[in-house]
């Protein structure tokens, strides 16, 4: 059982999990569980910046509307697993253009990914039976990411997308397993985020691009949802960040067997 944020999914077979900087999550199993961690941090490769390359943000990190979790074929895990066993002399030692053969090595590991988890995404939306839920639940999604800096509200998407709070708040969590509130949550505190590593605006200046006139209130909500503070979380992944980094917060990748 994976616990994510603001939800809980069932995780069987190999899987690849995927985590954002400060993500927390919890496994839990009845039988001992063996995988790889791989860590990287926001410096060595960033997901933001590699976007166009990779195209894995809102794919397999920072994506509220999917669970973290890509089930693969034991045959699909051994190419993961080769890929890995590459990375692990590099780590080791030092050579020259370490630090290019482990991105690029890590970008292949993400590339691969990330076809897998939108041919898995194209499978889910040939097997929905219920056309109209489905249609409902890709309204929203569209409605928050093109609103979500001044709708913070489920009766906002409600009376947008003419449907009923309640009504909404059913589909959403058939179809995302999480509240209409954790979805705006989540999205706001990924494009703070974004805002707190790729740029050096003030937490105040965030907070009102953000929809928040409160600096205050604003950086209570990010903590909540975050659990660090928006000036903690530059200081330790911020690109932009004043001050060296304190200690490492990278992004996470599990991969049980």
């Amino acid at each position: 059982k994976l616990t994510a944020d603001f939800a809980e999914w069932d995780v069987s077979g190999s899987s690849l999990l995927f985590f954002a900087p400060y993500q927390p999550f919890m496994l839990q199993s009845s039988e001992d569980l063996h995988g790889i961690a791989l860590h990287f941090h926001s410096d060595f490769f960033c997901i933001h910046q590699h976007q166009k390359e990779v195209a894995c943000n809102g794919v397999l990190f920072n994506n509220v509307y999917q669970a973290p979790v890509l089930p693969v074929s034991p045959a699909e895990m051994d190419g993961f697993q080769e890929w890995v066993e590459q990375m692990k002399p590099e780590i080791q030692q030092t050579a020259l253009a370490q630090h290019e053969l482990l991105v690029s090595y890590l970008k292949i590991f993400l590339i691969r990914a990330t076809r897998l988890k939108h041919a898995q995404q194209q499978s889910e939306l040939q097997e929905t039976t219920d056309r109209r839920k489905y249609e409902v639940a890709q309204e929203l999604k569209e409605a928050i990411e093109t609103h979500y800096r001044v709708m913070h509200s489920t009766s906002d998407y409600a009376d947008l997308l003419r449907v009923s709070s309640k009504v909404l708040a059913r589909i959403t969590k058939t179809c995302f397993n999480k509240t209409i509130t954790a979805l705006i949550s989540e999205r706001i505190v990924i494009e703070a985020k974004r805002e707190l590593y790729m740029t050096s605006k003030t937490v105040k200046e965030i907070a009102y691009l953000l929809g928040f006139e409160d600096e205050f209130y604003f950086s209570r909500f990010f903590k909540n949802n975050a659990d660090v503070s928006p000036q903690v979380f530059r200081e330790t992944v911020g690109f932009a960040r004043a001050e060296p980094v304190r200690g490492s917060a990278p992004n996470h990748l599990e991969v049980p067997d």
